[in-house]
């Protein structure tokens, strides 16, 4: 059997050396890695080993003996528990910094492009309460329906009602929400017997428009007094103009099952980004910080140099809001995506706005810009906004075949960007400027727009 410096429940004092893309303390004892929660680099702490891996293993804080300058109160340990929150015992400005350095730590090594500078984060003045989104599941503790999150890396439910980097009024609604549906005697979903009725409380908020819609996430269509409920929802929550039900009968952890209804009111919310009005539904990607994402779009349009002669290509659009956004100051907006129901959004927001300009297709870039070539179409900006997995290869060969001047790549992911970055370079584009924007505060990650010039 293998020795290591550490054993489970010994108890040391140990040195912070660094901070983890996790957001945990990294201490080392005769060259083993620890991972400690809690703690920040220039800590001094007594902790006690809970796990021991091969090459590194976990512990615990029992008492801080050193606290770094950097440390801010933490509104609730269970922001920690949960990764609710990793960073919220970290000053703002530190955080700012720690994402900066992640970002150009993966530039320089995945992308192999360590020269390239990386602009200081755009921060926000108030980090907290931001959030316009947020899906909370339920269980059964002590007979009462309660509302929180899991603990990480387990199905143990930490009961929370204060999420801090949530909207303090969509907090406040789920309490509400939660409470009316223990007075309806609604049965909590239990995940290891597969049994019970509620699984989530998902509700979504207008950051300018103030209207809320609330999803109950079901394991069984039939809802006893669904419709009842659903009109107590919005009498004693007003600003509820949507109650849907979404039924997801499988044994898994995603969220969303494929079906659901209304029980009251509209299927979507109205909210407005940079002046123009969009239609959010139950299932719609929307950005979950509203003003940073206004900070984040009028970055990437300044960036990107447009003018009344672009001919722009909106790559994963979604339900429009970059192209819409960016109508009045180019040409033309060709638009794709691969899920029909948010071409249709996209179309319907588009309509509603008066924006003629922008056009939307249903299917891959891979497909679509060669045909747009054929017919004569030759884009002079693409911008791509892709899910954390990043870009497909393909989507950046056919992207580089179609010879755009520039490319905004917009990225919630910094390692499959600088992955991303190194294949563009490699169709020709260079890496001209990065610009990180803080759409998640007190948390790790970390939004970036990059803009690529054709050599």
């Amino acid at each position: 059997m293998k020795n290591y410096p550490v054993k489970k429940n010994q108890e040391l004092e140990v040195d912070i050396l660094d901070l983890s893309h996790e957001g945990n303390g990294i201490a080392k004892v005769d060259g083993y890695l620890l991972f400690i929660e809690n703690t920040l680099p220039n800590e001094r702490a007594l902790v006690k080993v809970l796990k021991v891996g091969n090459k590194f293993g976990f512990a615990k804080v029992m008492k801080l003996l050193h606290a770094s300058p950097d440390r801010q109160e933490l509104p609730n340990e269970a922001l920690l528990r949960t990764g609710i929150a990793p960073l919220s015992h970290l000053s703002y400005d530190k955080q700012l910094a720690f994402k900066q350095q992640q970002v150009e730590n993966v530039l320089a090594k995945i992308a192999k492009l360590p020269e390239i500078k990386v602009n200081e984060p755009i921060g926000m003045e108030k980090p907290f309460g931001y959030r316009n989104k947020a899906q909370i599941p339920v269980q059964k503790i002590h007979g009462k329906l309660t509302t929180g999150f899991y603990r990480k890396n387990s199905h143990t439910l930490v009961p929370i009602e204060d999420f801090y980097i949530q909207d303090p009024n969509i907090d406040q609604a789920i309490i509400k929400v939660r409470d009316i549906l223990q007075r309806f005697n609604v049965k909590a979903y239990n995940e290891e017997a597969h049994e019970g009725f509620l699984r989530h409380i998902v509700v979504r908020r207008g950051h300018h428009s103030g209207e809320m819609m609330v999803v109950l996430v079901t394991r069984k269509p039939k809802f006893f007094k669904g419709e009842e409920i659903a009109e107590v929802i919005h009498e004693e929550i007003p600003e509820v103009v949507s109650v849907i039900q979404n039924i997801n009968e499988e044994k898994t952890n995603v969220i969303m099952g494929e079906f659901e209804r209304v029980l009251y009111g509209k299927s979507s919310i109205d909210d407005q980004l940079l002046g123009k009005t969009f239609q959010i539904s139950a299932k719609s990607f929307y950005q979950v910080n509203t003003a940073q994402t206004e900070v984040l779009y009028q970055t990437a349009f300044e960036m990107a140099q447009l003018s009344e002669n672009d001919v722009v290509v909106d790559a994963y659009a979604g339900i429009g809001t970059i192209g819409i956004s960016l109508a009045d100051r180019v040409k033309e907006v060709l638009g794709m995506e691969v899920i029909p129901e948010a071409v249709n959004d996209a179309k319907a927001n588009a309509k509603r706005n008066g924006v003629e300009n922008v056009h939307y297709f249903i299917g891959k870039a891979e497909k679509i810009m060669p045909q747009w070539l054929r017919e004569g179409i030759q884009p002079t900006v693409v911008f791509v906004d892709p899910p954390r997995k990043g870009l497909d290869a393909s989507f950046i060969e056919t992207t580089a075949a179609v010879k755009p001047e520039r490319i905004v790549y917009i990225s919630c992911n910094p390692a499959t960007l600088a992955r991303d970055l190194a294949l563009f370079e490699e169709e020709g584009y260079v890496t001209k400027e990065v610009q990180p924007v803080d759409l998640f505060p007190q948390t790790t990650h970390v939004e970036c727009v990059v803009l690529l010039e054709r050599r």
